[in-house]
């Protein structure tokens, strides 16, 4: 559910807006959330065919924090976030693979 659905839902059901309830918006988010998730996704993904993803690519990590004018002082947060997020994206491939394998082999 968006944001907009949440407050629709709200006002067609006479319901009073919980703000704690409210998903979040793009809008509501610091510059820098936003910017850490365009870096994120900028960023190449490292594929083997046998193994699965295996995270990014960060060759093109020092261009993309000057391209979104990332401060000296943001550097650590911001890339101590990339991993944050890198390494949940290895999780999700490393159980979507095992479900998949699980399925071929209960098939047979």
């Amino acid at each position: 559910m968006t944001k907009d659905q949440y407050l629709m839902m709200c006002e067609q059901t006479g319901q009073e807006i919980d703000w704690e309830k409210c998903p979040p918006d793009w809008e509501d988010f610091p510059d820098i959330v936003i910017s850490i998730f365009n870096i994120f996704n900028s960023l190449g993904d490292r594929v083997y065919g046998d193994v699965g993803y295996v995270g990014k690519d960060f060759t093109n990590l020092d261009f993309l924090m000057k391209h979104y004018n990332i401060q000296e002082h943001q550097i650590d947060y911001v890339f101590n976030t990339i991993l944050w997020l890198d390494s949940r994206a290895i999780k999700d491939s490393q159980k979507r693979i095992k479900a998949e394998t699980d399925r071929i082999k209960n098939k047979k």
